[in-house]
């Protein structure tokens, strides 16, 4: 099953580099997922999101408020690839 991943954030520096390293992961993995990039304030509030860059994956928020490291970033990526979609738990944390 095709993984959807969304990387909310309004273009700031830290949301351009969650894209990036999110893409780069997914690439690296293998996965089969698509990523998209949300820059509407609308779309990112209906995820009650307070702090971007935030991650999505299957509309279950994962992250935000932070650019994760890339090992980090991929531990998570290939939990939520092995998890159903409704055990998957939420990581928040502040911008360094």
């Amino acid at each position: 099953m095709t993984m959807t991943i969304k990387v909310l954030g309004p273009g700031c520096r830290n949301c351009v580099i969650l894209d990036r390293v999110t893409r780069e992961a997914v690439a690296d993995l293998g996965l089969d997922a698509t990523v998209a990039k949300v820059e509407d304030y609308q779309a990112i509030m209906d995820y009650s999101v307070m702090t971007t860059p935030a991650l999505v994956i299957d509309d279950r928020v994962v992250l935000a408020g932070r650019v994760p490291n890339p090992s980090q970033l991929r531990q998570l990526l290939a939990d939520a690839a092995d998890r159903p979609a409704q055990t998957q738990n939420t990581i928040e944390g502040n911008v360094p």
